[in-house]
């Protein structure tokens, strides 16, 4: 069975720091992304990295937090991290893990190609 499970969210001032974790568990993927849904708002694409072998890996950003949010993982701990910096109150939003079932070249941005979801995290950034 597989799962993903995030922690790491808070309440943190605007200019603050906080980084995110998913551990995956019953598969590994090659790729995993981040997205986030703020109140009244659609979920959006984050960040994603896929692992191209070794030491290997290929990330991509939205716009609205390149330059300041970074995704990483590890293949050992079947996790994958999002370190987010400089935040914003914009930033705020229930942050969710998400992986798809099968592996593409494809970058993956949009919520249709994930298949599988962890169950959200908050973070909260006050101005």
């Amino acid at each position: 069975q597989v799962q993903l499970v995030e922690s790491g969210g808070g309440l943190v001032q605007a200019g603050g720091s906080l980084r995110l974790s998913c551990a995956a568990s019953g598969r590994t993927f090659i790729t995993m992304g981040w997205f986030r849904q703020a109140p009244g708002k659609e979920r959006e694409f984050v960040a994603t990295v896929r692992w191209s072998g070794g030491n290997t890996y290929s990330t991509y950003y939205a716009d609205s937090v390149k330059g300041r949010f970074t995704i990483s993982r590890d293949n050992a701990k079947n996790t994958v991290y999002l370190q987010m910096n400089g935040l914003k109150s914009e930033d705020t939003a229930v942050y969710y893990c998400a992986a798809p079932a099968r592996d593409t070249i494809a970058v993956l941005t949009t919520t249709r190609r994930y298949d599988y979801w962890g169950q959200g995290t908050q973070v909260t950034v006050s101005s």
